[in-house]
């Protein structure tokens, strides 16, 4: 895929050419999360071919020309953390600056942070799909937004699922940047049909913490009886003598 996603046809084309087929991916006129949102898993699974999660290196931008403002790819840089390799025009409008290189989480506010960290996760660990809904509220030039967020898992040149396409589509005006969401809602979905998906939770996963258990080598302390007198608490006592010093004596 080139580096750029600027470097293909303007988005409004009607057709796609993905290898040797040609697929239908049709947008209407303005922006429908959902619709944008559809387009870029559609595509996502045309790229699969029989096999669980694609390559990095089989997305064009061709392919998605008609949802191209709105599309990016991560690069997970640490456990639950990735950072935007390409990103689209829509973006850079709603940040009021090139996101390229940025974490995703620069989009959200603090306290969804956490929470998209969770499922991020998920999606290179599973490897799943996610399908966020986001929100931003009314300020002073900003008007409230109300958008989609997907991730779609991809194997880097390694072989490993580091890499991931995207979109974010929003409805209405955007305003003055940066504007910055709060993740109402998230949905996973394993890229295996039937399978169980990954619940995202703290650390990745959605499992209780062991608990802790002293080594089996210690020795287990008998509890003192509350019944017994001084004397007898003063007879569970041992005297361990101290070795002689061999300090040389002063003259």
């Amino acid at each position: 895929m080139s580096d750029d996603f600027d470097q293909c046809d303007p988005p409004g084309a009607d057709i796609a050419a993905i290898g040797g087929d040609v697929v239908q991916f049709a947008l209407a006129a303005g922006t429908d999360p959902a619709r944008v949102v559809a387009t870029m898993r559609s595509y996502w699974q045309s790229l699969r071919n029989g096999r669980a999660v694609p390559d990095r290196a089989d997305v064009e931008p061709k392919g998605i020309r008609t949802a191209l403002d709105y599309a990016f790819i991560l690069e997970r840089i640490a456990p639950g953390a990735a950072r935007f390799r390409l990103a689209g025009r829509h973006l850079v409008d709603l940040m009021g600056m090139e996101v390229r290189g940025m974490p995703v989480c620069s989009l959200f506010n603090p306290s969804s942070r956490g929470r998209l960290s969770d499922v991020l996760e998920t999606v290179f660990k599973g490897p799943q799909i996610a399908d966020l809904s986001l929100r931003s509220d009314a300020a002073y030039g900003r008007p409230a937004l109300e958008g989609r967020m997907l991730f779609l898992p991809l194997k880097s040149d390694l072989g490993d699922v580091t890499r991931a396409l995207g979109c974010l589509a929003t409805s209405g005006n955007i305003g003055r940047g940066p504007r910055r969401f709060d993740l109402v809602s998230d949905t996973v979905m394993p890229v295996i049909s039937g399978a169980q998906p990954l619940m995202p939770g703290p650390g990745g996963f959605d499992e209780p913490p062991t608990p802790w258990r002293p080594p089996a080598n210690r020795i287990a302390r008998t509890a003192i009886p509350e019944s017994e007198t001084p004397e007898e608490r003063r007879a569970r006592f041992h005297v361990v003598p101290t070795l002689p010093s061999h300090a040389p004596q002063k003259p």
